[in-house]
């Protein structure tokens, strides 16, 4: 088992890189994950700090994907019963791994379909250890290249989402780590932290979820937007240290891409109500508020785009030029991470359809949560 080999190997590398000495356990929940889940699993192999345990959890997997786990060296755990996709997988292994951790050991979860860059780990420890108060830490992430032979339209939505990556992980650099949510795509947490969480939602201190104390929240469409609001409402912190870097998969058709940010636009809002308006949420509803009027400031903008094209030769107000040029600007500096080329390519506006994609995108999430239509995953 080669995997397994460098996998132990590893274990002795950079251990004084923190002053953390408990246990940490990677679970990496997966459906139907075997063509990238040695990725995954090599990856964490090549951490400056390993983990102690990985565990796989095949959750109604009809392909090799726990096969090829354990060929590789990994823990893997066949879910039984599930039908709340990640976070039922997740809370079935953790009502069983939390009691057997200290609260001080750590966690971390991550997607069967990302990779971590090597420092990953140790960036999360080391931010951990700082901060007794932090709840959880997370990454941000670059879009994964589309692989050889795709055609021209999946590389540049590729491209694309790669671009809004690049721009998000530049916002919470700037903000130092501050972030809205973890994302799924991998996050930290220590035991004692989780365990806190499952109690809460048995005592009513936070949204009973399953109804069963578990960890994650199996009635949201965000299971972890959902996971740092009971985070912060319980006092905690969330970050994205810089340190923590990683690769993750985009979607490669606007049918699923569609459906991606249906889904994260209505399970943040649904969230919001979940929770109502208190000091930890009231700064997401700003968010939503923000993002509403932008929704609406677009379509302003473009009908009068139109009008002036089609009535005055292309005459546009004072307003309306110096908006177009703070949109041109906008997209120049925020690409900054990407090199000046990148940057000069995006001041053309040519992502601009795909802004209107995914402002569109936000509107029928609005919708469908408004009139209460039927969630789908």
């Amino acid at each position: 088992m080669p995997g397994l080999h460098r996998y132990n190997n590893a274990v002795a590398l950079d251990e004084g890189a923190t002053s953390f000495e408990g246990r940490l356990v990677a679970l990496i929940p997966a459906h139907n994950e075997a063509e990238g889940i040695l990725v995954a699993l090599e990856a964490l192999a090549a951490q400056t700090r390993v983990p102690d345990r990985v565990i796989v959890i095949a959750d109604n997997c009809d392909d090799d994907t726990a096969e090829r786990a354990r060929g590789w060296g990994a823990e893997v755990v066949v879910t039984v019963g599930n039908r709340s996709k990640k976070a039922g997988a997740l809370n079935q292994v953790l009502a069983t791994l939390l009691t057997t951790l200290l609260d001080g050991d750590v966690v971390l979860v991550q997607d069967a379909d990302s990779f971590l860059d090597e420092g990953f780990i140790d960036g999360g420890l080391a931010a951990l250890d700082h901060d007794p108060g932090l709840g959880a830490v997370g990454g941000t992430f670059r879009g994964k290249p589309a692989p050889p032979g795709s055609s021209w339209r999946e590389r540049l939505l590729t491209h694309l989402q790669d671009n809004e990556y690049a721009r998000y992980a530049r916002d919470v650099r700037r903000l130092r780590g501050r972030c809205l949510v973890v994302t799924g795509t991998a996050a930290m947490s220590r035991a004692g932290t989780l365990r806190e969480v499952s109690q809460a939602r048995m005592t009513g201190r936070l949204p009973a979820g399953d109804g069963r104390g578990g960890v994650y929240d199996t009635s949201v469409l965000t299971e972890d937007n959902e996971l740092s609001f009971a985070m912060m409402t319980l006092g905690r912190t969330i970050l994205a240290p810089r340190g923590m870097t990683l690769t993750t998969e985009v979607m490669p058709t606007l049918r699923q891409l569609s459906s991606q940010r249906l889904r994260w636009t209505r399970g943040a809002v649904e969230n919001c109500f979940q929770y109502g308006f208190t000091r930890v949420t009231a700064g997401y509803w700003g968010r939503q508020a923000l993002t509403a009027v932008g929704i609406l400031v677009t379509a302003v903008y473009l009908t009068t785009l139109v009008y002036a094209l089609a009535v005055h030769a292309f005459h546009l107000s004072p307003f309306w030029a110096s908006l177009t040029l703070v949109f041109v600007l906008e997209r120049f500096v925020t690409l900054k991470d990407k090199g000046w080329k990148a940057q000069l390519t995006a001041a053309s506006m040519y992502e601009l359809p795909y802004d209107l994609f995914i402002q569109a995108t936000q509107a029928r999430a609005y919708a469908h949560a408004l009139f209460r239509r039927t969630k789908n995953w």
